[in-house]
């Protein structure tokens, strides 16, 4: 694909759309960028314009880039700001009180996120911008009370209360140092909307999780979420002591599952089915004026074969959680040095997530656990007559990244027909983890047993499946992961 010739927004007719990159990002934890995948993969399966045409007509235009001036350089690769925001005008009063939305909207950005397209339509990185994170505002004139302010500092979010989209991505840019392409925006409401038109979320949870705020209550295991839920579960800050960063993982969670579910779904399969979908999701979105049909289809055309492995997240990396402000209270403050080579990364379009030796789609499917493998002690017993299983399972479980004792024993008594898991119930969850990697093993509770799991290999042995924690993946210097690395097994 030709290089796009970097200059500001493709105004000008010189610049023609499918140049200029145009990643589809789902504002509200990225449901545009869904959306645009969606069209991506149907208009590269040969639907094209038709099916496309107008469907750009239900968004709502904003100019965020109006008389902006002394702006970032352009990089390479495309960046789309994605804000979600509180609104919940369109809310009944039944999902009011079903899904906990009550109160008076703060009219500020619930969600921050930074996507950016690479070059080559090949990767989307993700970056998570928490709310409350340590901003200086740029000189500006308040939305509501008219008034001229001199830059100050503030919480990220507020730039959303007092200037709207410009204010906002004059503030990222300049905090970040990347040039905004596109603009995108979404509510409570067309986040419910979008959810319920793809026919719902997969979500995988260790563990059981519940935010009294919100009302999410979910048992560990795999939960197909509608809009509600899904919103419950992005939304939700009050369920670990990780807050604000364990919400954005989350955030990202929802995200991969929800472009698995647009790319491998059989929307994208029937173009009346898809209008249906794309229209929905279009209806009520906020976007620069840049944004339409033909850029959909000049980024479609681009991004064939594009899956949750193709996509990355990461959040900026903090230096102090709770960083005190006068007359603002406790803020995030970047850690200074890290973040700058994020977006420096970002920049000159390179990938942030560890490149991984072997393509993701063939790699095997692991199963997510509690506790990573790496944490668990394991003594293997060969409880057949089958010569040398003990040392194969040791190795396997090993392999697996189980921390085993690498000296394999016999099991004493009679042959066993089922492979059993001793563990202390102190080790409960390192017990369940373990299981995860020996389908059908049996797990059997021994008060005293100490921190080391015991495993009798029985005559039902078919392997170890991969396990990993959830968001074990994460790596390298930006600590990011892949969307194939969060979605469910």
């Amino acid at each position: 694909m030709p290089t796009p010739p970097r200059t500001p927004r493709p105004r000008s007719p010189a610049r023609p759309v499918p140049v200029r990159r145009r990643r589809r990002r789902r504002p509200r934890w990225g449901m545009r960028m869904a959306t645009a995948l969606s069209v991506a993969v149907l208009a590269a399966g040969g639907i094209g314009h038709a099916v496309v045409t107008g469907l750009d007509t239900g968004i709502t235009r904003v100019d965020p880039f109006k008389d902006m001036k002394n702006r970032p350089q352009a990089g390479h690769g495309m960046n789309v700001l994605v804000v979600g925001t509180d609104g919940r005008d369109r809310i009944t009063p039944e999902e009011r009180a079903k899904y906990r939305l009550g109160g008076a909207p703060c009219h500020c950005t619930d969600t921050v996120m930074l996507v950016h397209i690479s070059e080559d339509r090949e990767r989307a990185s993700v970056v998570s911008l928490p709310r409350d994170s340590y901003a200086e505002m740029p000189e500006h004139t308040d939305l509501n009370s008219g008034r001229k302010h001199r830059a100050h500092p503030v919480k990220l979010n507020a730039a959303y209360a007092e200037g709207g989209p410009a204010l906002t991505v004059r503030t990222v840019e300049s905090m970040t140092g990347v040039k905004i392409d596109h603009y995108l925006e979404v509510d409570f409401t067309s986040f419910m909307k979008t959810v319920d038109a793809v026919g719902g979320v997969q979500i995988c949870t260790t563990r059981a999780v519940k935010d009294p705020y919100t009302g999410l209550d979910l048992a560990a295991g795999t939960h197909e979420l509608d809009g509600g839920q899904a919103l419950q579960y992005v939304r939700s800050r009050h369920i670990d002591g990780a807050a604000d960063i364990g919400r954005m993982q989350r955030q990202q969670r929802f995200l991969a599952a929800l472009i698995e579910r647009t790319t491998s779904g059989g929307v994208l399969l029937n173009p009346v089915r898809f209008r249906e979908v794309a229209t929905t999701m279009l209806s009520s979105v906020r976007a620069d004026e840049d944004f339409g049909t033909d850029q959909l289809l000049a980024l479609a055309k681009a991004m064939h074969g594009f899956t949750p492995a193709s996509s990355e997240f990461v959040s900026v990396p903090i230096g102090d959680m709770s960083f005190p402000v006068k007359g603002i209270g406790s803020t995030v403050k970047w850690d200074a040095a890290k973040a700058q080579k994020l977006f420096q990364a970002l920049r000159e379009d390179r990938p942030l997530a560890p490149q991984k030796a072997a393509s993701p789609s063939k790699a095997p499917k692991t199963a997510v656990v509690d506790v990573p493998p790496r944490t668990i002690r394991v003594q293997v017993y060969n409880g057949t007559r089958t010569d040398g299983l003990g040392r194969k399972v040791d190795d396997a479980l090993r392999a697996g990244g189980f921390d085993t004792t690498r000296t394999p024993m016999t099991g004493a008594g009679r042959e066993h027909a089922r492979t059993v898991i001793e563990y202390d119930p102190r080790w409960d969850r390192s017990a369940k983890s373990l299981a995860a990697a020996l389908p059908g093993a049996e797990l059997r509770a021994v008060a005293g047993r100490g921190g080391t799991l015991r495993v009798t290999v029985g005559g039902d042995y078919r392997g170890v499946r991969g396990v990993r924690a959830e968001d074990a993946g994460r790596g390298g210097p930006f600590e990011a992961v892949t969307g194939d690395q969060v979605v469910c097994p």
